[in-house]
């Protein structure tokens, strides 16, 4: 059994994260995302899914990137556009 760093519980089904050269140990999915997930720069929310970036910053969606002075971003491509 191993605990899992993000809430302590000694669990029979913990599984390891390497990741950057290091390892972690969590007993969930959530409590791995609690600890490892990029947080948007403008709303605070996790980045479970891809989002956003612009430069070094990362965001959940394009409107958040947008709000923080990044031009040009979009959440998909319009219908029709061929790129």
């Amino acid at each position: 059994m191993a605990v899992c760093e993000t809430c302590g519980n000694d669990y029979d089904m913990s599984f390891e994260v390497h990741a950057q050269g290091a390892v972690h140990t969590f007993d969930s999915f959530q409590c791995a995302i609690q600890a490892m997930a990029p947080i948007c720069e403008h709303c605070g929310a996790k980045l479970i899914g891809h989002g956003v970036q612009s430069g070094e910053h990362w965001y959940c969606c394009a409107h958040c990137a947008r709000q923080e002075g990044s031009e040009g971003i979009v959440d998909r491509v319009a219908a029709g556009v061929a790129g």
